[in-house]
């Protein structure tokens, strides 16, 4: 049976759609996950229960999602010496209030933090980490990464042949 090296954690199963981007990263490059819904506000109980457990259960990074005031992020990172990266969710206000509330935090309790709703870049941000001791695992992300580089590359020869009458490339 596969233990879980990442964490996903949502405020609210509402985060899913945007969370799904870190899922589906994760997935590809064939790194155990866990996905759950726990509310630093609703839960809290279970927000301590989870991050003071997560290093004993071989967790390595924890990917936490919040919206709004966004407190999850840094309450679970206040509880556990775990990477946390933390991903705003454009709740409200244009995701601005998710952002500011996970990226200002006091010092001693830092939470890596992506842009708003860059589940995406939080995934591969805790490859990053974890490839540090996993060679295999370094090689899938530099794969990911080539595979990244050619879409542009395609991307561009197809620009080729889009015609204007006063484009000059």
């Amino acid at each position: 049976m596969m233990k879980p090296r990442v964490s996903i954690i949502m405020g609210s199963t509402s985060d899913l759609p945007v969370m799904e981007k870190t899922a589906q990263l994760l997935n590809e490059l064939k790194v155990p996950f866990e996905i759950n819904a726990l509310s630093a506000h609703r839960t809290p109980e279970a927000v301590e229960k989870f991050a003071k457990e997560a290093e004993m259960r071989g967790i390595k990074v924890i990917i936490a999602a919040a919206g709004m005031a966004a407190h999850l992020p840094g309450v679970i990172a206040s509880m556990t010496k775990l990477p946390v990266i933390g991903v705003p969710v454009k709740a409200s206000l244009e995701g601005l209030d998710a952002l500011l509330a996970i990226v200002q935090m006091p010092p001693g309790i830092p939470v890596a933090t992506v842009g708003i709703n860059g589940a995406q870049n939080a995934g591969i941000l805790a490859v990053q980490m974890l490839s540090l001791a996993d060679d295999e695992l370094a090689k899938r992300l530099q794969n990911f990464k080539e595979g990244l580089k050619n879409k542009i590359e395609q991307a561009n020869d197809e620009l080729k042949t889009v015609s204007f009458e006063f484009k000059t490339n």
